[in-house]
């Protein structure tokens, strides 16, 4: 029988976006208890750049180069992200169709930057899946995987449903977009944080009151937050963001997307496809590149300025 390829992006070293190149690969096949997917859209996050540029903080620098590679990443295609359709399932498999459309997240199994990927369909440190909206594109299904896990896992951290006064420090990114829409659904008041180009944007999805972080330092006389999340992580902050922290109630919550890992949770996944059909929550694309402009998607993405999600269209 002969073996079927694949295109996908390998990065062979660790470093700047010009190490990933587009290349042919086997494709692969399911085993018993795996789906196969034939990838119709991927995304260039945060994680994925943290990944091929290994431009971790010091102390975690060990550990990450532990997982996933000492000299290079072990598994050449990168890419966490993937929305498409089942076109193979192994003979154990009964949560899924050929047919299905899905999405979902691979972890420490990255391989989303190629035209197939084999999944299990059950949550692990590998990944995991859920059929996908019906009323997004591939391209926007990439969004809400990525950043609505992030907004969801932590928002029910700081417990965000019983909370009436809640700021999102990074509104305007991925994980902030979608944070702003689930504290806004769940009835609170949502402060926005983010540069001013992003006020219009973020006001649309809900934002009760925008602050600009560039170009102010203190919060308006008595502001007072039951939750502050940060949504862009502890490496980015700023004097208006420590003051947001020091403005809690007596019994406010901190809490950040870099408090722990991302949790794999197919139920989360679940939940944002029923908010998302119910017209609750939208994701926000600010680009869409090929799979050939994966260079550029990288370096644009890595500049830190981007609205929304990223996406890479594949096929």
């Amino acid at each position: 029988m002969k073996t079927q390829t694949m295109k996908a992006v390998l990065c062979t070293k660790y470093g700047a976006p010009e190490v990933l190149k587009l290349g042919t690969v086997n494709k692969p096949n399911p085993k018993l208890n795996e789906v196969c997917i034939k990838i119709y859209a991927s995304a260039v996050t945060n994680s994925d750049i943290f990944i091929r540029s290994s431009r971790v903080p010091l102390k975690l620098l060990i550990p990450f180069r532990l997982a996933m590679g000492i000299t290079k990443p072990r598994r050449p295609i990168l890419g966490l992200v993937l929305a498409g359709e089942i076109v193979e399932i192994g003979m154990n498999v009964t949560k899924y169709n050929v047919g299905d459309k899905v999405y979902g997240l691979t972890g420490f199994g990255i391989g989303c930057y190629a035209e197939y990927k084999c999944m299990k369909t059950d949550d692990s440190t590998f990944g995991c899946l859920s059929k996908m909206p019906s009323n997004v594109t591939f391209e926007e299904a990439t969004m809400l995987a990525y950043g609505g896990l992030l907004a969801l896992q932590y928002l029910e951290k700081g417990d965000y449903k019983s909370k009436k006064q809640i700021a999102i420090y990074g509104a305007s990114g991925t994980t902030g977009t979608l944070a702003v829409q689930l504290a806004k659904q769940a009835g609170a008041h949502v402060t926005a944080i983010c540069s001013e180009r992003n006020h219009e944007l973020v006001k649309s999805l809900g934002a009760d009151e925008v602050l600009d972080y560039t170009k102010q330092e203190k919060l308006p006389e008595g502001k007072q937050f039951d939750l502050v999340l940060d949504a862009v992580g502890k490496m980015k902050t700023s004097v208006l963001r420590r003051a947001c922290e020091k403005a809690l109630t007596s019994d406010g919550e901190n809490v950040s997307i870099d408090d722990g890992d991302l949790k794999l949770v197919s139920s989360r996944l679940k939940e944002i496809k029923e908010l998302t059909e119910a017209g609750l929550i939208k994701p926000y694309l600010d680009k869409i590149y090929s799979l050939d402009e994966i260079v550029e998607a990288h370096r644009y993405v890595q500049q830190g300025h981007k609205r929304g999600g990223v996406a890479i269209r594949i096929g």
